[in-house]
């Protein structure tokens, strides 16, 4: 077969069904380039999940194909899979992208115990060739420094990924997206445009990250005690705004949360965060200067229970807590899904009687995502032949199909993907493909699983009604129930003896029934026992608990 003839197939893996667990594979004949590999934080219906990420078995089982992982920005939806891919992967595949993103995923790789990862830096303008596929690297800005988005050629036709992006005039870095790059591939032909779909729903154009230093200036200059500012720890050109800032005002830094530590000392350490050495300061040391001269950099923003900020509101955190004269600015939107976390940690500090700040009350925090305007713009500089939005839930990628449909992009060749669906390339020209098996797993404490609605449907009953348990001794010769134990964990009723003498009764007549029926087989039994003790639960509490049945003969 000609080469020409042989389909380019884009797959996306995650990203269409959320903000999170970004993933894309591209394959052409032997040849198989992975974009991003991201994981997605859990919501309030999934108890006990720490990380979700996308079904990457396609990867596996195409192992051998793989020619090298790209990862457009270091952000965690876009990063935080890689080390569970690495660690199922048999062979050790090159990883390209930024100094300050390779930086940062190497902790990573650190804290999974890989050793020798196979990491090469790439920069604006850079081309590397894997198999059949050449690629362009081109800068984007973002809200964290070093983001890229690519141009793929290969033989069935060209590809142009944004990766996360917002055209910012005026960054923090002075890094300007390489808005020539983008015309010249726009002048070259571009077949397919996979764009960031995050913001598609909001008109007009994304303020610049310039616009929150001034008021976060103003805020932290006219702040009576310490001020506490909760952001992303990834969030580099904030991160160096609000340390910009402080020392403008005369107050010395202090940097808590583990990530927060962590990416402010690789960023420094690569030179994207600028702040000299005295006017950072530990944490243990905040008691020898006055209030009003520290500022507090922590994790939070997103109401993570754990994280710094959740601590210091609840007066857990081991050296640092808040009083009613400090301000505490939170510099970020909560992503969907968390904005009751978020809010529950706002009442934890109104109760404490500190100065909140969000983006209600001033422009402390910005977007890095394109809005309606900037996303027009994309469109007309690359002048796609096709169209698939990227990086947004389902709201997010049909109001992005229509910016491109009026674009003039025709309706027949914009593709609203779900993950696991595929796009196949020949000759230019863009169908659908053949799909593949998607979903999600979860990494469940050291545990990496697939997604068992079993579990969680337990882990929710638990949650909501408690959990019984009930033992039963049964004479094996007369049939007869020797001892009957019933006790209850999660449960309001587990402490009223009145109820659970209730409970032993029905359990001991329903046993009984059972044994002069004839079949009173084990299994039999737990039957029995799980139906009668859950009915008269019911009727007595008006709660389904988890019926867990024991029973023993003897």
């Amino acid at each position: 077969m000609p080469k020409k003839d042989i389909a380019l197939k884009i797959i996306p893996l995650g990203g269409l069904d959320g903000i999170g667990k970004n993933m894309t594979v591209l394959e052409y004949g032997d040849d198989m380039v992975l974009v991003d590999a991201g994981l997605m934080f859990p919501d309030e219906g999934q108890p006990g999940i720490d990380l979700i990420l996308p079904d990457y078995t396609y990867v596996l089982e195409n192992e051998q194909k793989l020619r090298g992982i790209i990862i457009t920005h270091g952000h965690e939806d876009h990063t935080g899979a890689l080390p569970y891919l690495l660690q199922d992967l048999t062979r050790k595949v090159p990883i390209y992208s930024s100094k300050l993103t390779l930086g940062i995923i190497q902790g990573k790789f650190e804290e999974h115990r890989i050793k020798n990862p196979k990491t090469r830096e790439v920069s604006d303008g850079s081309t590397i060739t894997l198999g059949a596929f050449t690629i362009t690297f081109f800068a984007m800005t973002h809200s964290i420094p070093a983001a890229f988005g690519i141009f793929v050629s290969t033989p069935a036709g060209t590809v142009m990924h944004t990766g996360d992006f917002k055209f910012d005039q005026t960054p923090i870095d002075g890094r300007r997206p390489n808005f020539q790059a983008i015309n010249k591939f726009g002048g070259q032909g571009v077949d397919l445009l996979l764009s960031d779909s995050t913001n598609a729903t909001r008109p007009g154009f994304t303020p610049s990250e310039a616009a929150v230093g001034r008021d976060l200036r103003h805020v932290i200059k006219n702040a009576r005690g310490r001020v506490f500012v909760a952001a992303f720890s990834s969030h580099i050109h904030r991160l160096q705004q609000i340390c910009d800032a402080s020392v403008a005002v005369g107050r010395k830094v202090v940097v808590t949360g583990r990530s927060m530590v962590t990416n402010t000392k690789v960023a420094r350490e690569l030179g994207y965060l600028k702040i000299a050495d005295e006017n950072i300061i530990d944490a243990y040391d905040v008691d020898r200067l006055p209030d009003e001269k520290i500022v507090v950099l922590c994790t939070g923003s997103q109401g993570e229970p754990l994280s710094a900020l959740a601590r210091m509101a609840t007066g857990e955190h081991k050296s640092l807590s808040i009083h009613e004269n400090d301000t505490v600015i939170i510099s970020a939107t909560p992503i969907p899904g968390n904005e009751k976390s978020v809010q529950s940690i706002i009442n934890a500090l109104s109760k404490i009687g500190c100065e909140i700040y969000d983006k209600s009350k001033g422009t402390v925090h910005v977007s890095g995502h394109a809005s309606q305007e900037e996303l027009k713009l994309m469109l007309a500089m690359a002048k796609p032949r096709a169209f698939m939005p990227v990086h947004g839930e389902a709201q997010h990628l049909r109001a992005h199909a229509e910016l491109a449909q009026q674009m003039g992009v025709p309706r027949s060749r914009i593709f609203v993907l779900d993950n696991g669906d595929a796009l196949e390339m020949v000759r230019h020209k863009v169908r659908r493909g053949r799909g593949v098996e998607s979903g999600v797993v979860y990494v469940d404490g050291g545990n990496v699983t697939e997604a068992d609605p079993v579990v969680l449907r337990d882990r929710q009953k638990l949650g909501a009604d408690g959990v019984v348990c009930c033992t039963v001794v049964v004479s094996r010769r007369r049939g007869a129930v020797s001892a009957v134990e019933v006790s209850g964990r999660g449960l309001a009723a587990a402490s009223d003896d009145q109820v659970l003498t209730e409970a032993q009764e029905a359990v001991r007549a329903q046993v009984s029934k059972i044994a002069a029926s004839g079949d009173a087989s084990i299994d039999a039994l737990r039957r029995g026992v799980r139906n009668a003790l859950s009915n008269q639960l019911w009727n007595r509490t008006h709660t389904r608990p988890m019926v867990i049945p024991v029973v023993m003969e003897v």
